[in-house]
């Protein structure tokens, strides 16, 4: 299969691969702040990425990944999930749709092969750019944040006795 087909299957199973997602994020302890978030609104996520997939791999630019995952980011610390959390739930989703390949597809041939092999590459360099990204936006919004704290501190005047 050569690129383009499993991307197609991985969208065609979007919902299902959302789904096992969910689960997996919301049960695993090293992910436990996502139980805050509803199952509802964290599969439609984790659903929207995978069935675009085709798009953020091939047509997507660099720019995109960073906006989206910089948005993506200030949305989790607004609800309260730790940035190590984020980092390993981005971590599960991409190990998450290389294992579905791995149960779904078998190479034939090496045309095959390479073709799993180059996505894998592309899967690859979309999350570590979706993490570097969600880094960056964790610490643009804890310095909004910062900023906002600040400004709304009350200074008391020091009144002369």
């Amino acid at each position: 299969m050569m690129v383009s087909n499993l991307v197609r299957l991985i969208e065609r199973h979007s919902e299902q691969l959302g789904q096992e997602l969910t689960k997996r994020i919301r049960e695993s302890e090293r992910t436990f702040d996502f139980r805050n978030i509803p199952p509802e609104r964290l599969q439609l996520a984790a659903v929207e990425v995978y069935r675009n997939l085709g798009l953020w791999l091939l047509q997507k630019t660099e720019s995109d990944i960073e906006k989206q995952f910089r948005d993506i980011a200030a949305r989790r610390v607004a609800d309260g999930i730790g940035l190590h959390q984020f980092v390993w739930a981005l971590i599960v989703s991409r190990d998450h749709l290389w294992q579905f390949l791995q149960r779904e597809t078998f190479a034939d041939n090496i045309v095959e092969l390479f073709g799993k092999l180059e996505l894998q590459q592309m899967l690859n360099q979309f999350f570590d750019r979706a993490v570097y990204y969600a880094i960056l936006g964790y610490a643009a919004a804890r310095d909004q944040d910062h900023v906002v704290k600040d400004s709304v501190r009350v200074r008391w005047p020091v009144s002369r006795i």
